[in-house]
């Protein structure tokens, strides 16, 4: 038998899985169910053990039941804060503030609907030159988005009302010479975790499909402040995973046969069709890389930290990141400058500059790759990988090989996220309403749900200090290179980056044989999200795989 603790508090912290089981009521338990909740962790106590911490867990019961009384609201985060500064961290200079530059020169396409796929400079152009007004492209850009709804799926609310009030107040202001900036008059969707007064903010799931939250997201806040226009909510998959959510499946533009992939599916949907110029997302383990790689657009996750969470739905507080799909890394960079930055509701951001010296040699960059994840990959997403590499090193960029930390307990981590995601859902999976999910099955978020109840509290913290293992091995890695290039599927980056809190950008590499999009993505040293958008931006502006798109839309 293994008695490898006589200590009661810890033995109480790896079994409370089973008292955390039992129901709301009063049920009791016996010494025979911890018994058999002892092979769920792989221990086994002797009958003296378990007569001694019997009690114990009794009174632990009383606990939870009490803690139970005091409801929560959405937005308090636990007293222990993730913080994904390594020990031996250096933080990056950076520039403060960026002007853009907004061309001159830009017309009124001859195919009106074109307008769809301008760039934010381009449409900023039409905008500060009175060539279009806000109102006309905000009237645009709804009534896209109440074409393709029906096909694609992607969106939760049109937020018609609200565009059209903020885009009257953008061209009176233009009218008037109060230019606020680049997204002033712009329209653009966000990602239904994200709260707006007057407007359901489902979270994709049908518990929460009527519910209005009157609270409006500090990103939304940002947003309206730089005059940009909300046109529409945008699906997310149910409870920010996948691609189902209450009402469907958001599909892919390029192929209708497709999910958009998630969770983000709507943003990344949305982006890809030209419904709207840019879209807010959310990453948690690979929802803004993944629906960016599906629909091919550029999507931009930032350092963990970079941009404020308040009024945004919770699935794993040390992990969630908020960030813009967009056209191309420009864009992106545009969107971040204006929603990052501390918060006093987010105790997790950070008060740093950002900007990007878009005149930087980009020989300067210390570059890195995953030669031998980029080499073992066989499929027509490695080959344009592989062809994307040709570019860099035709730009002047010569990567030097690297791998990814080993001797990583890397299939160990999901607990994190899981039992972080139990915590936030608890309420919803004690009350029953998460058997009226959509999906149900062994890979759905309801099924998440309820096994997160069964993971030990030191399982979770022996994860966490494994993450810290990582956090050092990925700093060793990083301190020698700006950028790090990697497939954006198929080996151990995205999990461990989204662990680490590293920011990463996925780019488009082109179509494979069957006209869906691939990407690679750009991995970047914490909060040095200008490196990676440089790098980017010349990739982009030396070859084509931004500017394609969905036929048909």
């Amino acid at each position: 038998m293994l008695h490898n603790t006589k200590n009661p508090l810890l033995v109480v912290s790896i079994l409370f899985l089973f008292l955390f089981s039992c129901s709301t009521n009063k049920q009791s338990f016996t010494k025979h169910d911890v018994k058999k909740a002892e092979k769920l962790v792989g221990l086994d106590f002797s009958k003296r053990d378990i007569d001694t911490l019997y009690p114990y867990l009794k009174r632990n019961r009383s606990g939870f039941d009490s803690l139970r009384k005091y409801p929560l609201e959405n937005d308090v985060f636990p007293a222990v804060r993730f913080d994904p500064v390594p020990l031996g961290f250096e933080m990056p200079e950076q520039l403060n503030g960026n002007n853009w530059t907004i061309p001159a020169n830009v017309e009124i396409p001859e195919r009106y609907d074109d307008l769809a796929f301008f760039t934010i400079p381009q449409l900023a152009s039409l905008i500060k030159y009175k060539k279009i007004t806000s109102t006309e492209l905000t009237k645009f850009f709804l009534a896209r988005l109440k074409k393709y709804q029906p096909t694609l799926q992607c969106s939760i609310s049109i937020t018609d009302s609200l565009a059209l009030a903020q885009a009257k107040r953008a061209d009176e202001e233009i009218q008037n010479g109060q230019y606020r900036g680049i997204l002033h008059g712009i329209p653009y969707g966000t990602k239904d975790l994200m709260a707006v007064p007057g407007y359901t903010t489902t979270w994709g799931a049908a518990p929460y499909k009527d519910q209005v939250i009157d609270q409006t997201a500090t990103v939304i806040q940002k947003l309206e402040g730089a005059g940009a226009v909300l046109v529409a909510k945008l699906v997310s998959g149910a409870l920010a995973r996948g691609d189902v959510w209450f009402g469907g499946k958001t599909k892919n533009p390029w192929d209708l046969t497709q999910g958009a992939s998630g969770s983000s599916a709507g943003s990344g949907s949305a982006t890809a069709a030209g419904l709207v110029p840019f879209a807010l997302g959310t990453e948690t383990l690979g929802s803004i890389t993944s629906p960016s790689t599906r629909n091919g657009v550029t999507g931009l996750r930032p350092t963990y930290g970079r941009v404020s969470r308040h009024g945004v739905m919770s699935l794993s507080w040390s992990m969630d990141k908020v960030g813009p799909l967009a056209r191309n890394a420009e864009d992106c960079a545009i969107v971040l400058s204006v929603i990052q930055g501390k918060d006093k509701n987010d105790l997790t951001t950070v008060d740093l500059p950002f900007g990007v010296n878009w005149n930087k040699d980009i020989k300067k960059l210390k570059v890195a790759y995953l030669q031998k994840d980029i080499e073992k990959d066989t499929t027509d997403s490695g080959n344009n990988l592989r062809n994307a590499l040709k570019v860099f090193k035709e730009m002047g960029v010569e990567p030097i090989a690297v791998e990814m930390p080993k001797d990583v307990p890397y299939r160990g981590f999901d607990i994190i996220l899981r039992a972080e995601a139990g915590a936030f859902f608890d309420d919803l999976v004690r009350s029953g309403q998460v058997d009226i999910m959509v999906e149900q099955d062994q890979r759905s978020r309801a099924n998440s749900l309820r096994q997160s109840r069964f993971i030990p509290a030191v399982e979770y913290l022996q994860a966490n200090r494994q993450r810290q293992v990582l956090m050092q091995k990925m700093q060793e890695l990083m301190k020698d290179y700006d950028v790090l290039i990697s497939p954006s599927f198929g080996n151990d980056q995205l999990l461990a980056t989204n662990l680490t809190g590293h920011p990463v950008i996925a780019l488009p590499t082109g179509l494979d044989k069957k006209n869906h999009p691939t990407s690679l993505t750009l991995v970047g040293k914490l909060y040095d999200e200008a490196s990676i958008l440089l790098l980017a931006k010349v990739f982009q502006d030396n070859s084509s795989f931004d500017e394609l798109h969905p036929p048909g839309y």
